[in-house]
Parts: structure tokens; C-alpha cells; sequence
């Protein structure tokens, strides 16, 4: 695309009618595009003006793919239907916006629709406008970026319309990861119209194909779960001011307040600075070093060939980085087995010094040393402490309620630093970190098992490609000093962790139509589950409840421990469970079942077979 000063992208392309169906075809090539480039306008006045129904995506290219254009514009689906405010508010999942984007799965009917899209971004849109002062010489500005899924496009466009509808600026920066987004708001550069007041992450995460939603940031960081109520109950009342004479005008006529900036490259090109000022501003301080990334085809791909490569490390093997919205490979997690399996094979077979891999939007992420051993879950938290402790002696590190003991023990006493197993939900987390803070008690790191992992230093984001630019760090400076070279600079800085031999997560269903519910709300009869299972833990001697505990109820007890819990936002009660051997978990099982039992409406069928292996 071309260019201009500030970097903004002088013309969008459009497209005709690019969708190639092929029964949920997981890759849209060049030829399918019929680009209209008669219809582009000029840059006027600092902003983009174009005609035509829908805009096209060009995402970031592999560069073993450069011929691949992946793109996914949409129809018209602007249409008015009853959609009640109950039905908003079900969109809700915790800090964040979800909800089926696509159709085509049998019983999950489209709920994120385009005047849905629309009605939440002017809602977000008013929200902001009510909390931050416009600058009398601009007006607020709103960056929405997005991940690889095949809606992606349909959605921009719909959050665009929403945004200008409201009255302020729409900056798209395309495919970016949700780290980027965040960061967009603190950045100083008005070559690339930083900073915006507001940014609207298009993402569901790790979620299948078909879903999508929001995430929404200003400078002072992720919204709430107060906040997100708030905007879907404005996007209610704004919902019923629409026809659908004005969603058809929209779409013929955007706005022209609309513009385009390449906001990765500041993102990228900081995550490059960090790593050359840990190595004492060496220009490559990664050069010979083999390091494969997997990007399990969602927004992450950047990371070799505009993070790695620029530091001099070999990046062959990488894999799945083009985007794709189907995820063909694999799901973008790194806590799913398959996508570890993945990511460690192509260590192994590129012979590589490490492996990274990411989520679909980049906010979690994992790693893989050069002998095959994983760092994820509690073993990458183990990592990531060990360096935050090297540069914060005694500092605390906050994690979620399922850590292990073993990391519990591996913190404090190797470690000396001190350890706050906290609420599961990686804004919890955060939280809790940025509360000990306030009140005098030093926190530089909180990560969560999911591999949602934010330190102080940047500004409390969960960014995956951050968290691993401090692995990066680790061994760029451990070179430049002599002092060692490859992984095992990061295998030896978790030596000690002591680990479960078996672990196991059971999820225990309530079913909210049994009898026995009443007229009370699946999370009150989870509370009493936990409470019973409290009562029958303390009349067994085996047994010893933690003392310290601010999720659910966790116990020791024959050389493990299990801990269960209400999920956060299903009728779920996850059961985790950690021992020295299979024998000794299924005996802590067989005590939550005891408990369990009790309630009809409480679905034990999978710890019944679990005890029963």
C-alpha cells in the first residue's frame, strides 16, 4: 500500500464481492477479489473518503506467502430485528464482549450482528465521550483493530460506522493484536495520530471460528466488568433509535472521519528496543540464535519476521503464521495440548534453541526450550518469576487461584519473593496486583495459568509477545556477558520447580431447569456446594483447607491438593486436582464426590469417571 508522511495509508481498497464460500473455505486468495479501484477518493483534508459497500482487509503477508490476500468482506446484513436488552447484556462475558458472529453451527443463531456491532461502538463511543474532555482543536479519536477471523471485516466495518455515528474520529489499524491496541493509547506520535482516547480490540480470543467480540481500552487500561454493563445497556437504548433506512445510508456512505494507520510498526519496533537495550543496545543480540514461532494462524505472525529477524535470530520453521480465520492447524492457545504438541515438534525437528507460541490475539503466550520441555501454565510462571525477582528481590507475584503448591514453594523459598494465589480471570489478577501497590506492597508481575501474563514495567498489559520478549532479554543479556547461550539459560532459572506428577481439571455442570434449583440462580447453588464441601473438609483429619483463600475452596490432603470453584461465568464448578500419583488424586476426588452427591442438580458424571478409572 502506499504511503505518506505519518505513515496513514492514502487509499483503501474495496472490494466488489471477495467472499469465497467453499463450505467455510479457511483460506480467500487474490483471485476472488475483484478490486474497484476507480471508486477510491483522494485523501481530503486528513481524512480517507471512499465509496462503495464494504472495505477489504489486506492482512500481514508470510513471507514464504506473499501471494495469498486473505480477506473477508461481507455483504449488506443491515437489517432491524427485535433484540431486547437481555439479549445485549447476554454478550457480557466478564471484562469482555462475545457472541456468534458467523453463521452455520447448528444451535448457536448469530447474536453479534452488524447493527448490534454498531450499536455497541456508539455505545462505547458515548461512554468514552462522558469520561474524557475533548480537545478543543480535535475531536476524540478511536482506533479499532482486529485478529484473523473470517468476520473480522464485517465487524470493523460496523464498529466504524458506530464510532462516526457518535461524532468522532475512526482510525483502523487492521490486523493487530490486542497488546497493540492498548498501547496505542499511551504512544505519543502524531505521525500516526497517537494517542487515542479510546481502542476497540475485535477478538474472541482462542474461541472457534463462528464467535467473535470486544475488547475495549482507554490509557488508564482494560475496561471493567462494570463498564462493559454499562456500554451494552447504552447499546440497547441506541438499538432502538435505528431503521433500517439509516443502517442502509450508513453502509452506502461512510463517514468520512474514517482513516487508516499502520500502527504495528510502532508496536513492533518497540518490542525491538527492548530487547537491544537488555543486551546493552546491541544492534542484533540475537544473531545465531534459532527461534521458531507458531502463530496457530491468528494475528501473531508478525513476531518472527518483525521482532525476531531484526535482532538477527533465524526464524525457518516458523509455522502458521498466515492468517486464517478457519484455524486450520490448530486452536491458537497455548494451554491446548494439541497446539503445545505443535509448537514443540517443530523445535525438535528445526533443531531450534526455542520456540514461542501465541493466541489468536496475542495476549497470552507460551514457550517451548530447546529439548522439547514446555513453559506454560505453572512452569512458565516459574520463569517469569524467577526473572522479575532477579531484577525486583522480595517483590510479590500475583496468580490465579490453580497455581500448584509446588509453585507456591518454589517462589518463596528459592525464589525469596512472595506469592498471592488470587481469583481466577486474568483482570483479577491484574487488580490485584495494581491494589497491592497502592497499598505499599511491591508487585512487579501478574500472570495468570492461562498465560495471560503483565508486568508494572509495561504498564500492567497482558501482552504475550512482551512476556516473551523477556525470555528474549534473559538470554540476549546472558550472552552479551558471557554467561551462557541457547535455552538452557531459561531451563536452569526454573531448576527446583517442584512438580505434580498427575494433574487433572474436571468441570462439574449445574443444571439450572432441575427441580432442586427452586427459584435460585446457578450461582447460589454453587455457593452452597463449595459451603458443604467446606463443612465435610474441616470433620476430616486427612484433610487440611487452606487457610489463605479467595476462590472456591482448596484443600490438602494426601501429597495433593484440589481446588474447586465457581467458574466465573457459566453454570460450571471446575474441579482441579494435583498429586504425586493418579492413586492420590482419585482420593481427593472421591471426597469432593461424597460432598457433591448431596446436590441432584450438581452433574458428577465426569468425576464419577474419573474416581472410576
Amino acid at each position: 500500500m502506499a504511503a505518506m508522511s505519518g505513515k496513514i495509508i492514502q487509499h483503501v481498497l474495496v472490494a466488489q464481492s471477495c467472499q469465497q464460500n467453499r463450505q467455510f473455505s479457511t483460506q480467500y486468495r487474490q483471485d476472488c477479489c475483484n478490486l474497484n479501484t476507480r471508486s477510491l477518493l483522494p485523501f481530503l483534508g486528513g481524512n480517507l473518503a471512499w465509496s462503495g459497500t464494504s472495505t477489504i482487509q489486506l492482512c500481514a503477508f508470510s513471507k514464504l506467502n506473499r501471494g495469498i490476500v486473505y480477506c473477508n468482506a461481507a455483504s449488506s446484513t443491515a437489517a432491524i430485528s427485535s433484540v431486547e436488552k437481555s439479549d445485549f447484556l447476554k454478550l457480557q462475558n466478564g471484562s469482555d464482549i462475545r457472541g456468534v458472529a458467523v453463521a452455520g453451527v447448528e444451535g448457536e443463531p448469530v447474536t453479534l450482528t452488524e447493527p448490534v456491532t454498531e450499536a455497541i461502538a456508539a455505545a462505547f463511543a458515548g461512554w468514552l465521550q462522558n469520561r474524557k474532555k475533548p480537545d478543543a482543536s480535535r475531536r476524540l479519536r478511536v482506533s479499532i483493530g482486529h485478529d484473523s477471523r473470517i468476520s473480522a471485516q464485517k465487524l470493523q466495518d460496523a464498529v466504524s460506522r458506530g464510532i462516526a455515528r457518535a461524532g468522532l474520529d475512526v482510525i483502523q489499524y487492521g490486523l493487530a493484536s490486542t497488546p497493540a491496541m492498548f498501547s496505542c493509547t499511551l504512544t505519543e506520535n502524531e505521525d500516526f495520530l497517537c494517542p487515542v482516547d479510546g481502542s476497540i480490540m475485535i477478538t474472541a480470543s482462542h474461541l472457534p471460528y463462528n464467535r467473535n467480540g470486544f475488547k475495549f481500552f482507554t490509557s488508564a487500561g482494560g475496561l471493567g466488568k462494570a463498564d462493559i454493563k454499562d456500554i451494552l445497556e447504552r447499546a440497547a437504548n441506541v438499538y432502538k433509535t435505528f431503521t433500517d433506512e439509516e443502517l442502509r445510508d450508513g453502509e452506502r456512505r461512510p463517514s468520512q472521519s474514517i482513516r487508516r494507520v499502520e500502527y504495528m510498526t510502532i508496536y513492533t519496533s518497540n518490542l525491538v528496543q527492548a530487547v537491544r537495550k537488555a543486551a546493552g543496545n546491541i544492534e542484533k543480540p540475537l544473531e545465531g540464535f534459532h527461534i521458531v514461532v507458531d502463530a496457530g494462524n491468528g494475528a501473531g505472525g508478525f513476531f518472527a519476521g518483525k521482532v525476531l529477524e531484526p535482532l538477527g535470530a533465524i526464524t525457518s520453521g516458523s509455522q502458521f503464521l498466515e492468517p486464517d480465520g478457519m484455524f486450520p492447524n490448530h486452536i491458537p492457545n497455548p494451554e491446548d495440548k494439541e497446539a503445545m504438541k505443535a509448537i514443540t515438534k517443530a523445535v525438535l525437528d528445526n533443531k531450534a534453541d526455542l520456540g514461542v507460541i501465541f493466541d489468536t490475539d496475542v495476549d497470552r503466550s507460551a514457550a517451548v526450550d530447546s529439548s522439547g520441555r514446555e513453559f506454560n501454565r505453572n512452569r512458565l510462571i516459574a520463569l517469569a518469576s524467577a526473572i522479575v525477582l532477579e531484577e525486583h528481590p522480595g517483590t510479590t507475584i500475583v496468580t490465579d487461584s490453580v497455581t500448584s503448591d509446588g509453585l507456591s514453594t518454589f517462589i518463596e523459598k528459592k525464589l525469596g519473593g512472595k506469592h498471592r494465589r488470587f481469583k481466577r480471570g486474568y483482570k483479577n489478577v491484574i487488580d490485584e496486583a495494581i491494589r497491592l501497590n497502592s497499598v505499599g506492597e511491591e508487585s512487579h508481575l501478574a500472570i495468570e495459568t492461562s498465560g495471560h501474563g503483565a508486568l508494572k514495567e509495561n504498564h500492567w498489559l497482558d501482552d504475550g509477545a512482551y512476556l516473551m520478549v523477556k525470555l528474549l532479554n534473559k538470554l540476549a543479556s546472558a550472552k552479551a556477558s558471557g554467561k551462557g547461550s541457547g535455552s538452557k539459560v531459561l531451563t536452569d532459572l526454573v531448576d527446583g520447580l517442584e512438580e505434580a506428577a498427575f494433574a487433572a481439571e474436571l468441570r462439574l455442570k449445574i443444571d439450572q431447569s432441575h427441580a432442586d434449583l427452586k427459584e435460585g440462580s446457578f450461582r447460589e447453588y454453587g455457593e452452597a456446594v463449595i459451603k458443604h464441601l467446606e463443612n465435610v473438609t474441616d470433620s476430616d483429619p486427612k484433610l487440611q483447607k487452606a487457610t489463605v483463600n479467595y476462590e472456591g475452596v482448596r484443600v490438602s490432603g494426601y501429597g495433593g491438593w484440589f481446588l474447586l470453584r465457581l467458574s466465573l461465568h457459566d453454570p460450571v464448578l471446575p474441579l482441579n486436582i494435583e498429586a504425586s500419583s493418579k492413586d492420590d488424586a482419585v482420593k481427593l476426588g472421591l471426597a469432593v464426590l461424597s460432598a457433591a452427591k448431596e446436590f441432584p442438580a450438581l452433574d458428577t458424571s465426569a468425576l464419577d469417571k474419573f474416581v472410576q478409572a
